[in-house]
């Protein structure tokens, strides 16, 4: 169990059997009464966003929180498989748990699952990952303006923003956590 005086940013809490992480976090003391503190909460499994106050003497629950580092395997319909780094044992998340990031997914990267009660409920995959573009628009010669940029697909059909110099057989370093092209990584393969 943590006080109320352990809470800060980042933080994972349990509250009503789910687990939350601190979001933002303020310590408040009016000029008579208890200290408070007021915290933005959000929820790790569905995403919903709550404020709560929470007083010095109040208790709050540790989640049974667990991480493990596994490989992506393959994809079995709408589930994606991915196997333990030390014991081979093969967990299954739903797309809805990827999320987006169902996008960046390579074969044999290696990824981390956070699992609430035996439960996969967050996966973190490498912060960058390079693939080739499939297909984009040629870029205008001449056209030297800084920040133009124009869409461009990745092999799964997933479409980024790119510099217009950027070219169909490229490979470009992209970053997991926002989506976004971040350099070409060579010319052409």
């Amino acid at each position: 169990m943590y006080n109320a005086s352990d809470l800060r940013k980042g933080l994972k809490i349990e509250l009503d059997g789910e687990p939350w992480a601190v979001t933002d976090f303020d310590f408040c003391k009016p000029g008579k009464g208890q200290a408070l503190y007021r915290c933005k909460l959000k929820n790790m499994i569905t995403g919903n966003t709550m404020d709560k106050t929470f007083r010095v003497a109040e208790k709050i629950g540790k989640p049974d929180l667990g991480e493990r580092e596994v490989f992506y395997s393959y994809q079995d319909g709408e589930q994606y498989v991915f196997s333990d780094a030390e014991t081979y044992e093969e967990y299954r998340l739903d797309a809805k748990v990827l999320g987006k990031q169902v996008n960046f997914l390579m074969e044999d990267s290696e990824c981390k699952i956070l699992f609430f009660n035996n439960r996969p409920i967050e996966i973190t995959l490498p912060t960058f990952i390079e693939k080739e573009i499939v297909e984009t628009e040629p870029g205008a010669r001449g056209d030297t303006a800084t920040n133009v940029t124009k869409p461009a697909k990745i092999d799964n059909g997933y479409q980024i923003d790119v510099p217009i110099f950027v070219n169909q057989g490229d490979v470009v370093k992209i970053d997991t956590r926002t989506g976004a092209y971040v350099e070409r990584v060579n010319k052409s393969r």
